[in-house]
């Protein structure tokens, strides 16, 4: 399907639109000629980072999901329409931030998820499709228990897809995880037509440089170390513009009801991943082969980490033909120069000074 023909004038209201991959997915909508209703976080100053070059061509809805009245005011604006698309991409999203912020992080990802839902149905909204955005992190690590019930590839590696269990290892993971159930929930009761999907360690420009690929490369521009934690555990990451792709497909072709996971299709270590990024930023003049360091400071608490994740992408291919198109040399190569040519989008938001 050709995603532009879907979306022109199409009204489309996005939560966390400000974020790292709702601002990319602001963007690509407006490629498409979309009516985008933007839903931002209030703050003091009402500053908007990411869209504020599209401000003149976007609706802008500032309010707090956790704040039933914000949102539910805000999708009035998709009242005289019957094909409104809804992209819930707003979360506390950072797992360790939900270790030391775990009362916003579940208020946030739940309570905002029922916000918005209940909303739609108060309001009688005539949506064509709601999507939450799930996270791999809610596969969490194997228990042994439900050994028989993975799949495994030719390797002997667990290949996460829609019908694997579930086991989340963090206060993030866990309200995610609610958060999908809460979107089924309310298919089956009032028939609203909702998909959940599960992105695998999205990566890109304007990503938090608290996320382990901006504290690589955040690091690698200033200094001659690289200060990290755990690199054992095996991550799928899929560039942002990947991952856009997928939410549009599934918006515009995914059943109601059903979820869809997508990433790369592959993955690699923490170490591994650091030292691809550093030979990528060598190779292009951006640093000189910094030392990697592993802090166990910045380890995850206790057993929380995960030690594996990998996708199997077969469902949304087989229904949509979507498949990653971004390598992760291109794609880091573009990240990496994002931050280096972007100073101060990150330069007071990094956890390592």
């Amino acid at each position: 399907m050709a995603i532009g023909t879907n979306l022109t004038e199409r009204p489309v209201f996005v939560t966390g639109a400000d974020g790292f991959v709702g601002s990319h997915l602001v963007d690509r909508l407006l490629e498409e000629g979309a009516n985008v209703h933007a839903f931002v976080r209030a703050t003091s100053s009402g500053e908007i980072k990411n869209i504020r070059q599209h401000a003149e061509d976007i609706t802008i809805h500032r309010g707090n999901l956790r704040d039933k009245h914000s949102v539910q005011t805000a999708l009035k604006a998709l009242e005289p329409h019957s094909d409104s698309l809804i992209f819930h991409l707003g979360a506390q999203a950072h797992v360790g931030e939900s270790w030391e912020r775990p009362y916003e992080t579940v208020e946030t990802n739940i309570t905002g998820t029922l916000n918005l839902l209940q909303s739609v149905v108060d309001l009688d909204l005539d949506i064509t499709k709601f999507d939450t955005a799930g996270t791999s992190e809610e596969y969490g690590n194997i228990n042994e228990e439900m050994v028989e019930k993975h799949e495994f590839d030719g390797d002997d590696r667990v290949l996460l897809s829609e019908r694997s269990p579930v086991n989340p290892t963090s206060v993030y993971a866990t309200s995610k995880l609610a958060a999908d159930f809460l979107t089924m929930n309310y298919h089956d009761a009032y028939g609203l037509p909702t998909v959940t999907t599960r992105m695998f360690n999205n990566y890109g420009p304007r990503q938090n440089p608290r996320y382990i690929t901006g504290t690589i490369i955040t690091q690698a521009l200033e200094r001659d170390i690289v200060e990290l934690g755990n690199l054992t555990p095996k991550r799928d990451l899929c560039y942002v513009s990947d991952g856009v792709r997928g939410h549009l497909h599934v918006a515009l072709e995914g059943n109601p009801g059903e979820q869809y996971v997508y990433g790369y299709g592959e993955n690699l270590s923490m170490r591994e991943w650091t030292e691809m990024i550093l030979d990528v930023g060598t190779e292009h003049g951006y640093w000189e082969a910094p030392e990697i360091v592993q802090d166990e400071d910045r380890f995850r608490p206790g057993d929380s980490d995960v030690e594996e994740l990998l996708v199997g992408y077969e469902k949304l291919n087989e229904e949509t033909g979507w498949e990653p198109k971004i390598s992760w040399r291109e794609g880091i190569r573009q990240t990496i120069d994002w931050y280096a040519n972007n100073p101060e989008k990150w330069y007071g938001r990094v956890d390592w000074r």
